[in-house]
Protein backbone atom coordinates (compact mmCIF):
# COMPACT_ATOMS: atom_id res chain seq x y z
CA UNK A 1 0.00 0.00 0.00
CA UNK A 2 1.05 3.34 -0.80
CA UNK A 3 0.85 6.38 1.50
CA UNK A 4 3.16 9.46 1.08
CA UNK A 5 4.68 10.33 3.99
CA UNK A 6 7.87 11.46 5.75
CA UNK A 7 9.36 9.03 3.71
CA UNK A 8 9.29 11.13 0.17
CA UNK A 9 9.80 14.66 1.78
CA UNK A 10 8.46 16.39 -1.60
CA UNK A 11 5.97 19.22 -2.23
CA UNK A 12 3.42 16.33 -3.25
CA UNK A 13 4.82 14.28 -0.11
CA UNK A 14 2.07 13.44 2.73
CA UNK A 15 3.44 14.98 5.94
CA UNK A 16 2.31 12.98 9.00
CA UNK A 17 3.58 14.44 12.36
CA UNK A 18 0.37 13.23 14.80
CA UNK A 19 1.07 13.21 18.61
CA UNK A 20 0.07 10.18 20.78
CA UNK A 21 -2.56 9.78 23.72
CA UNK A 22 -1.22 7.05 25.14
CA UNK A 23 2.36 5.49 26.26
CA UNK A 24 4.06 3.96 23.48
CA UNK A 25 6.06 0.79 23.78
CA UNK A 26 8.12 0.08 21.13
CA UNK A 27 8.60 -3.12 19.14
CA UNK A 28 11.92 -3.86 17.69
CA UNK A 29 11.93 -5.18 14.28
CA UNK A 30 14.35 -8.37 13.96
CA UNK A 31 17.36 -7.57 11.75
CA UNK A 32 17.57 -8.66 8.23
CA UNK A 33 19.15 -12.39 9.21
CA UNK A 34 16.68 -13.03 11.61
CA UNK A 35 14.14 -16.05 11.23
CA UNK A 36 10.36 -13.57 11.27
CA UNK A 37 8.84 -13.48 14.82
CA UNK A 38 5.38 -14.91 15.04
CA UNK A 39 2.45 -15.90 17.45
CA UNK A 40 0.12 -17.44 16.16
CA UNK A 41 -3.32 -18.56 17.38
CA UNK A 42 -6.16 -20.27 16.30
CA UNK A 43 -9.18 -18.31 17.81
CA UNK A 44 -9.18 -14.40 18.75
CA UNK A 45 -12.50 -13.36 20.66
CA UNK A 46 -13.79 -9.99 19.52
CA UNK A 47 -11.20 -8.81 17.98
CA UNK A 48 -13.27 -5.40 17.17
CA UNK A 49 -15.65 -3.34 19.07
CA UNK A 50 -19.50 -4.40 18.60
CA UNK A 51 -22.38 -1.94 19.09
CA UNK A 52 -25.40 -3.93 20.98
CA UNK A 53 -27.45 -5.23 17.88
CA UNK A 54 -30.64 -3.70 17.41
CA UNK A 55 -32.91 -6.20 15.52
CA UNK A 56 -35.18 -3.22 13.98
CA UNK A 57 -32.24 -2.33 11.55
CA UNK A 58 -31.78 -3.83 8.28
CA UNK A 59 -31.22 -7.91 8.33
CA UNK A 60 -27.43 -8.81 7.25
CA UNK A 61 -27.40 -11.37 3.52
CA UNK A 62 -26.78 -15.05 4.01
CA UNK A 63 -23.94 -16.59 2.68
CA UNK A 64 -25.59 -17.88 -0.04
CA UNK A 65 -26.55 -14.80 -0.94
CA UNK A 66 -22.87 -13.77 -1.31
CA UNK A 67 -21.95 -16.48 -3.90
CA UNK A 68 -20.02 -16.06 -6.96
CA UNK A 69 -22.69 -16.23 -8.87
CA UNK A 70 -24.28 -12.82 -7.23
CA UNK A 71 -21.57 -11.49 -8.96
CA UNK A 72 -22.37 -9.11 -11.79
CA UNK A 73 -20.75 -9.85 -15.37
CA UNK A 74 -19.05 -6.72 -14.89
CA UNK A 75 -17.63 -7.31 -11.82
CA UNK A 76 -16.39 -10.59 -12.89
CA UNK A 77 -14.58 -9.15 -15.88
CA UNK A 78 -12.89 -5.82 -13.45
CA UNK A 79 -11.58 -8.85 -11.57
CA UNK A 80 -9.55 -10.72 -13.79
CA UNK A 81 -6.94 -8.17 -14.37
CA UNK A 82 -4.58 -8.56 -16.64
CA UNK A 83 -0.53 -8.61 -16.02
CA UNK A 84 0.56 -5.08 -16.43
CA UNK A 85 4.11 -3.15 -15.90
CA UNK A 86 4.10 -2.27 -12.06
CA UNK A 87 4.23 1.31 -11.05
CA UNK A 88 6.42 2.87 -8.63
CA UNK A 89 3.76 3.13 -6.19
CA UNK A 90 0.53 0.87 -5.54
CA UNK A 91 -1.02 3.63 -3.69
CA UNK A 92 -2.05 7.03 -4.13
CA UNK A 93 -2.74 9.39 -1.64
CA UNK A 94 -4.48 12.88 -1.67
CA UNK A 95 -1.92 15.86 -1.77
CA UNK A 96 -2.74 16.54 2.08
CA UNK A 97 -0.42 18.92 4.36
CA UNK A 98 0.12 19.27 8.09
CA UNK A 99 -1.98 22.11 7.51
CA UNK A 100 -4.95 20.41 6.28
CA UNK A 101 -5.19 17.88 8.79
CA UNK A 102 -4.68 20.23 11.85
CA UNK A 103 -6.71 23.04 13.50
CA UNK A 104 -7.90 24.34 10.39
CA UNK A 105 -10.63 21.31 9.24
CA UNK A 106 -13.77 21.15 10.91
CA UNK A 107 -15.05 18.73 12.67
CA UNK A 108 -16.52 15.81 10.93
CA UNK A 109 -20.03 14.81 12.55
CA UNK A 110 -21.08 11.31 11.55
CA UNK A 111 -24.60 9.94 11.76
CA UNK A 112 -24.87 6.52 13.43
CA UNK A 113 -25.40 3.87 11.13
CA UNK A 114 -26.40 0.07 13.06
CA UNK A 115 -27.02 -2.87 10.69
CA UNK A 116 -27.64 -6.29 12.23
CA UNK A 117 -24.24 -8.43 12.62
CA UNK A 118 -24.31 -12.13 11.40
CA UNK A 119 -21.39 -12.99 13.63
CA UNK A 120 -23.71 -12.33 17.11
CA UNK A 121 -26.28 -15.25 15.89
CA UNK A 122 -23.24 -17.79 15.30
CA UNK A 123 -23.27 -20.29 18.00
CA UNK A 124 -19.78 -20.71 17.41
CA UNK A 125 -16.99 -17.74 17.24
CA UNK A 126 -15.64 -17.47 14.00
CA UNK A 127 -11.98 -19.14 13.91
CA UNK A 128 -8.86 -16.86 13.11
CA UNK A 129 -5.10 -17.22 13.23
CA UNK A 130 -3.21 -14.42 14.70
CA UNK A 131 0.21 -13.20 13.41
CA UNK A 132 2.70 -11.01 15.54
CA UNK A 133 5.75 -9.53 13.87
CA UNK A 134 7.08 -8.18 10.62
CA UNK A 135 5.19 -8.03 7.67
CA UNK A 136 5.67 -6.26 3.79
CA UNK A 137 3.13 -5.38 1.27
CA UNK A 138 3.99 -4.85 -2.62
CA UNK A 139 2.14 -3.79 -5.60
CA UNK A 140 1.86 -7.63 -6.92
CA UNK A 141 2.20 -10.78 -5.43
CA UNK A 142 6.10 -11.13 -5.71
CA UNK A 143 7.59 -14.28 -7.45
CA UNK A 144 7.37 -17.61 -5.61
CA UNK A 145 11.40 -17.94 -5.93
CA UNK A 146 11.17 -14.18 -3.91
CA UNK A 147 9.56 -15.63 -1.53
CA UNK A 148 11.79 -18.43 -0.51
CA UNK A 149 14.90 -16.38 -0.86
CA UNK A 150 13.26 -13.89 1.59
CA UNK A 151 11.68 -16.46 4.24
CA UNK A 152 14.51 -16.38 6.76
CA UNK A 153 16.97 -14.42 5.60
CA UNK A 154 14.50 -11.66 5.62
CA UNK A 155 13.09 -9.97 8.73
CA UNK A 156 9.26 -10.48 7.49
CA UNK A 157 7.26 -13.53 8.15
CA UNK A 158 3.84 -11.95 6.65
CA UNK A 159 3.02 -10.15 3.50
CA UNK A 160 0.41 -8.24 2.40
CA UNK A 161 -1.56 -9.91 -1.16
CA UNK A 162 -3.97 -7.31 -3.31
CA UNK A 163 -6.61 -10.57 -3.55
CA UNK A 164 -9.33 -8.72 -4.67
CA UNK A 165 -10.76 -4.79 -6.20
CA UNK A 166 -11.90 -3.25 -9.68
CA UNK A 167 -8.66 -0.48 -8.89
CA UNK A 168 -5.80 -2.52 -7.74
CA UNK A 169 -2.54 -0.35 -8.72
CA UNK A 170 -0.84 -3.65 -10.15
CA UNK A 171 -1.89 -6.87 -12.28
CA UNK A 172 -1.13 -9.95 -10.04
CA UNK A 173 -1.07 -12.69 -13.01
CA UNK A 174 1.31 -14.52 -10.13
CA UNK A 175 -1.49 -14.41 -7.51
CA UNK A 176 -3.05 -18.34 -7.94
CA UNK A 177 -3.99 -21.01 -5.60
CA UNK A 178 -1.20 -22.67 -6.43
CA UNK A 179 0.97 -19.40 -5.63
CA UNK A 180 -0.84 -19.17 -2.22
CA UNK A 181 -0.19 -22.54 -1.16
CA UNK A 182 3.30 -22.72 -2.00
CA UNK A 183 4.33 -19.71 0.07
CA UNK A 184 2.09 -20.83 2.67
CA UNK A 185 3.91 -24.24 2.88
CA UNK A 186 7.16 -22.16 3.48
CA UNK A 187 5.59 -20.38 6.88
CA UNK A 188 4.50 -17.26 5.42
CA UNK A 189 1.26 -15.80 6.43
CA UNK A 190 -0.78 -13.43 4.17
CA UNK A 191 -2.82 -10.42 4.66
CA UNK A 192 -5.46 -10.19 2.11
CA UNK A 193 -6.32 -7.16 0.48
CA UNK A 194 -9.29 -5.56 -1.70
CA UNK A 195 -9.21 -2.19 -3.92
CA UNK A 196 -12.12 -1.08 -4.82
CA UNK A 197 -14.54 2.36 -4.90
CA UNK A 198 -13.26 4.97 -3.08
CA UNK A 199 -13.70 8.45 -0.95
CA UNK A 200 -16.70 10.48 -3.33
CA UNK A 201 -13.64 13.27 -1.99
CA UNK A 202 -10.75 11.54 -2.94
CA UNK A 203 -8.22 13.86 -5.21
CA UNK A 204 -8.27 13.04 -8.78
CA UNK A 205 -6.40 10.00 -9.39
CA UNK A 206 -6.04 6.98 -11.32
CA UNK A 207 -8.47 5.15 -8.93
CA UNK A 208 -11.38 6.96 -10.48
CA UNK A 209 -14.72 4.56 -9.13
CA UNK A 210 -16.06 6.15 -5.91
CA UNK A 211 -18.65 5.04 -3.31
CA UNK A 212 -21.95 6.94 -4.46
CA UNK A 213 -23.26 8.10 -0.58
CA UNK A 214 -27.17 7.27 -1.74
CA UNK A 215 -25.75 3.22 -1.98
CA UNK A 216 -22.71 3.01 0.35
CA UNK A 217 -23.63 0.23 2.23
CA UNK A 218 -25.20 -1.98 -0.49
CA UNK A 219 -22.00 -1.10 -2.50
CA UNK A 220 -19.79 -2.23 0.47
CA UNK A 221 -21.90 -5.43 0.36
CA UNK A 222 -21.50 -6.04 -3.49
CA UNK A 223 -17.86 -5.46 -2.97
CA UNK A 224 -17.68 -7.87 0.14
CA UNK A 225 -19.16 -10.59 -2.61
CA UNK A 226 -16.21 -9.65 -5.06
CA UNK A 227 -13.83 -10.36 -1.93
CA UNK A 228 -15.52 -13.45 -0.53
CA UNK A 229 -15.55 -15.27 -4.34
CA UNK A 230 -11.71 -14.15 -4.45
CA UNK A 231 -10.17 -15.52 -1.60
CA UNK A 232 -12.30 -18.88 -1.87
CA UNK A 233 -10.56 -19.03 -4.84
CA UNK A 234 -7.65 -19.13 -3.42
CA UNK A 235 -8.23 -21.90 -1.34
CA UNK A 236 -8.58 -19.69 2.18
CA UNK A 237 -10.73 -20.57 4.52
CA UNK A 238 -13.84 -19.43 7.03
CA UNK A 239 -12.35 -16.92 9.55
CA UNK A 240 -10.20 -15.18 6.59
CA UNK A 241 -10.27 -11.54 7.02
CA UNK A 242 -10.25 -9.00 3.56
CA UNK A 243 -9.02 -5.85 4.29
CA UNK A 244 -10.75 -2.47 2.97
CA UNK A 245 -8.12 -0.30 1.13
CA UNK A 246 -9.53 3.21 1.11
CA UNK A 247 -7.11 5.67 -0.01
CA UNK A 248 -6.19 8.97 1.81
CA UNK A 249 -8.98 11.45 1.11
CA UNK A 250 -9.47 15.34 2.61
CA UNK A 251 -10.96 14.97 5.46
CA UNK A 252 -13.80 17.72 6.97
CA UNK A 253 -16.23 16.65 4.51
CA UNK A 254 -19.02 15.02 6.74
CA UNK A 255 -20.92 13.86 3.96
CA UNK A 256 -17.94 12.18 2.61
CA UNK A 257 -16.82 10.55 5.43
CA UNK A 258 -20.53 9.07 6.07
CA UNK A 259 -20.37 7.42 2.93
CA UNK A 260 -17.11 5.90 3.48
CA UNK A 261 -18.21 4.46 6.61
CA UNK A 262 -21.76 3.06 5.07
CA UNK A 263 -19.88 1.15 2.46
CA UNK A 264 -17.63 0.27 5.61
CA UNK A 265 -20.31 -0.97 7.31
CA UNK A 266 -22.04 -3.02 4.90
CA UNK A 267 -18.70 -4.62 3.74
CA UNK A 268 -18.45 -5.83 7.31
CA UNK A 269 -21.91 -6.98 7.54
CA UNK A 270 -21.64 -9.00 4.48
CA UNK A 271 -18.14 -10.63 5.41
CA UNK A 272 -19.48 -11.65 8.42
CA UNK A 273 -21.97 -13.40 7.18
CA UNK A 274 -19.77 -15.07 4.66
CA UNK A 275 -18.28 -16.28 7.45
CA UNK A 276 -15.16 -13.97 6.98
CA UNK A 277 -13.88 -11.43 8.91
CA UNK A 278 -13.46 -7.67 8.12
CA UNK A 279 -10.40 -5.34 7.93
CA UNK A 280 -9.73 -1.37 6.85
CA UNK A 281 -6.88 -0.11 5.68
CA UNK A 282 -6.59 3.48 5.28
CA UNK A 283 -4.62 6.55 6.78
CA UNK A 284 -4.53 7.63 10.18
CA UNK A 285 -5.84 11.37 8.99
CA UNK A 286 -8.47 10.40 7.07
CA UNK A 287 -10.09 6.65 7.02
CA UNK A 288 -8.87 5.55 10.12
CA UNK A 289 -10.00 8.87 11.80
CA UNK A 290 -13.12 8.85 10.22
CA UNK A 291 -13.29 4.99 11.48
CA UNK A 292 -12.66 5.74 15.09
CA UNK A 293 -15.20 8.83 15.11
CA UNK A 294 -17.87 6.05 13.89
CA UNK A 295 -16.86 3.43 16.47
CA UNK A 296 -17.78 6.96 18.74
CA UNK A 297 -21.22 7.43 17.60
CA UNK A 298 -22.19 3.15 18.05
CA UNK A 299 -22.21 2.33 14.19
CA UNK A 300 -21.76 -1.31 12.99
CA UNK A 301 -20.67 -3.93 12.39
CA UNK A 302 -16.89 -2.29 12.62
CA UNK A 303 -14.26 -3.64 10.80
CA UNK A 304 -12.31 -6.76 13.33
CA UNK A 305 -9.03 -5.46 12.90
CA UNK A 306 -7.43 -1.79 11.58
CA UNK A 307 -4.29 -1.31 9.36
CA UNK A 308 -3.50 1.98 10.22
CA UNK A 309 -0.82 4.24 7.24
CA UNK A 310 1.16 6.69 9.26
CA UNK A 311 4.93 6.57 8.02
CA UNK A 312 6.68 7.50 11.18
CA UNK A 313 9.31 4.63 10.93
CA UNK A 314 7.86 3.55 14.28
CA UNK A 315 7.61 -0.46 14.28
CA UNK A 316 4.81 -0.70 16.75
CA UNK A 317 1.35 -1.19 17.01
CA UNK A 318 0.83 0.09 20.39
CA UNK A 319 -0.08 3.78 20.25
CA UNK A 320 -2.53 3.87 17.12
CA UNK A 321 -0.86 7.29 15.93
CA UNK A 322 -2.51 9.12 18.07
CA UNK A 323 -6.04 8.28 16.31
CA UNK A 324 -6.48 4.73 17.95
CA UNK A 325 -7.19 4.72 22.02
CA UNK A 326 -6.85 2.30 24.20
CA UNK A 327 -10.20 1.34 24.05
CA UNK A 328 -10.52 0.40 20.28
CA UNK A 329 -8.78 -2.27 18.18
CA UNK A 330 -6.72 -3.18 20.98
CA UNK A 331 -6.94 -6.87 21.13
CA UNK A 332 -4.59 -8.38 18.25
CA UNK A 333 -6.50 -6.29 15.49
CA UNK A 334 -4.17 -3.79 14.18
CA UNK A 335 -1.04 -3.54 12.10
CA UNK A 336 0.54 -0.10 11.28
CA UNK A 337 2.26 0.47 7.76
CA UNK A 338 5.53 2.79 9.43
CA UNK A 339 7.55 3.14 6.18
CA UNK A 340 6.78 3.03 2.90
CA UNK A 341 8.09 2.73 -1.15
CA UNK A 342 11.44 1.10 0.81
CA UNK A 343 13.99 -0.52 -1.81
CA UNK A 344 15.22 -4.24 -0.13
CA UNK A 345 17.12 -6.98 -1.09
CA UNK A 346 17.40 -10.55 0.82
CA UNK A 347 19.02 -13.66 -0.58
CA UNK A 348 20.11 -11.91 -3.83
CA UNK A 349 16.25 -10.73 -4.34
CA UNK A 350 14.78 -7.34 -4.54
CA UNK A 351 11.52 -5.89 -3.97
CA UNK A 352 9.60 -2.79 -3.72
CA UNK A 353 7.55 -3.44 -0.36
CA UNK A 354 5.81 -0.81 2.22
CA UNK A 355 7.16 -2.05 6.44
CA UNK A 356 4.26 -3.41 8.51
CA UNK A 357 4.13 -4.23 12.04
CA UNK A 358 1.47 -6.57 12.70
CA UNK A 359 -0.36 -7.80 15.50
CA UNK A 360 -3.55 -9.22 13.76
CA UNK A 361 -5.65 -11.88 12.35
CA UNK A 362 -4.18 -13.23 8.59
CA UNK A 363 -5.21 -15.82 6.72
CA UNK A 364 -6.48 -19.06 7.26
Amino acid sequence: MRYLGPAALTAASLVLLLATDQAVVEMSTAGPAAAPARVLARTAPGLAPGPALDPAFDPAPTAQQLTAQQLTAQQLTAQQLTAQAAPAVAHQAAALTEGRTAAGVPPVRLRRRLLADPLRSRREPLPAEVFTGAGFDACSAPPVETMRAWWGTSPYGAVGIYTSGRQRACGQSRLTADWVREVREMGWQLIPTHVGRQAPCMAAGSKTQRIDPAQAVQQGREEAAEAVRAVQGLGLRVGTPVYLDVEAYPRGDSACSQAVMDFTVGWTQALHGAGFRSGFYSSTNSGVADLAAAARAGSGPLPDAVWYANWDDRATTTDGAGRLGDDLWTDHARIHQHHGNAQESYGGAALAVDRNQVDGPVAR
